[in-house]
């Protein structure tokens, strides 16, 4: 038994922190980086972390792009040189956008990779993906290392 417990938050973060640098790599802007971001986007779900550990799979997803999101614009609209957002801009249009630009790359991907995704996505472990594709956990995490790569590379052109 490992007597190391992991913080739930901790989790969470690890869990999403691909979809953490994707969103704030976006979202850069002049004066802030991705890392001023995410430390951003990091504090607003600490801040709303009991509502999103008594979530799991894609609910918990779709409300941590959503505190995460909203931290990130929240940041860019406090930046005195901040340009201001065009009246005509949709916030939901773009979260669609970049929802749609994801789900292209992941259907890009070869199998098993883009069901490692998937599945990763909708919150299974490692060992649970590992188990359904029957292959070990070291080689579900080598590949989703390398396909969130690919992932950051082909949404931050």
């Amino acid at each position: 038994m490992d007597v190391r417990t992991k913080d739930p938050f901790e989790e969470l973060l690890h869990r999403y922190r691909g979809l953490l640098f994707t969103l704030c790599s976006h979202f850069r802007h002049r004066g802030l980086d991705s890392d001023d971001l995410i430390q951003e986007a990091t504090i607003a779900l600490w801040r709303a972390r009991e509502r999103l550990l008594a979530l799991s799979g894609a609910p918990q997803a779709a409300l941590t792009w959503k505190i995460a999101r909203n931290a990130v614009i929240d940041t860019l609209r406090r930046i005195e040189d901040n340009e201001a957002l065009p009246e005509s801009y949709d916030q939901r249009e773009e979260d669609r956008s970049l929802v749609e630009e994801l789900h292209e790359v992941i259907a890009q991907l070869n199998e098993p990779d883009r069901t490692i995704v998937k599945m990763k996505l909708e919150g299974y472990s490692y060992k649970e993906i590992a188990q359904e594709l029957e292959m070990t956990e070291k080689n579900v995490s080598v590949r989703l290392v390398r396909v969130k790569e690919i992932l950051r590379k082909e949404m931050t052109k």
